[in-house]
Parts: C-alpha cells; structure tokens; sequence
C-alpha cells in the first residue's frame, strides 16, 4: 500500500525547475527519498510508543518535546498517506507541502532517533 501511495505522489506531482525537493532530485529518486522518509517517521513513532509503555514519563521530557516537533514536521507527509489510503482528494497544495517538509520530517525524525538511543544506553 505505501509503494502505491508513493507512486500516486511521483505520478501527480509537476515537475518543478531544478527538480524535487531541496536538493532537486529526480522524480524516482524524490519518491524513494520520501518513502524512506515515512518508514522511519513510522518506525520511531512506534519505538517513541514502546519507550514509554508502563514507564514514567516525566523523566523523558527532550525526547517527548523531540517527538512532538517530529510529528509536526512530518504533518503533510502523514496527512497525505492518510488522505490517499482513505481515498480522498490530496490536491497540488498538499504535495507540494509534502515536497518541501521532507527534509525537515527526517532531520527531526533523526533527532528522536538519538535521543532514543541516548536513553538505551
């Protein structure tokens, strides 16, 4: 289901003067890049959920705030994936949202993934 919603993002999008994304990738190579981008936004969303079953939750304030600043970088992102798996209009405006919050989506997301890391140890 992912690759099919990645492939609706490619499919739809317009081709921009200097390519997609901030660093002007190929559309493949754009699409690819933002599906790596969700998988790991996913992956610590749930790593984040685990940290904290039946813990105190006091005691892990940076890596809350860290994961809340995640979700909101990784909104149009998480906003498109649901609108397209739910078989709703996504519309030019909200790729092109998702086109310029990717980098900033895996940046945060790298972020809570240190911090996790930081606590494991």
């Amino acid at each position: 289901m992912l690759m099919s919603i990645m492939v609706a993002l490619s499919g739809c999008a317009l081709p921009f003067f200097g390519g997609y994304g901030e660093q002007g990738m190929s559309r493949e190579d754009f699409t690819r890049y933002v599906e790596g981008v969700f998988r790991l936004q996913n992956s610590i969303t749930s790593e984040v959920m685990m940290q904290f079953e039946g813990d105190n939750t006091k005691k892990h304030n940076a890596l809350l705030q860290a994961e809340q600043h995640m979700q909101e970088a990784c909104g149009p992102l998480n906003e498109y994936v649901s609108r397209e798996s739910d078989g709703l209009s996504t519309g030019l405006f909200l790729r092109r949202r998702v086109e310029k919050s990717a980098i900033d989506c895996e940046r945060e997301a790298r972020k809570v993934k240190a911090l996790l890391a930081e606590q494991s140890h």
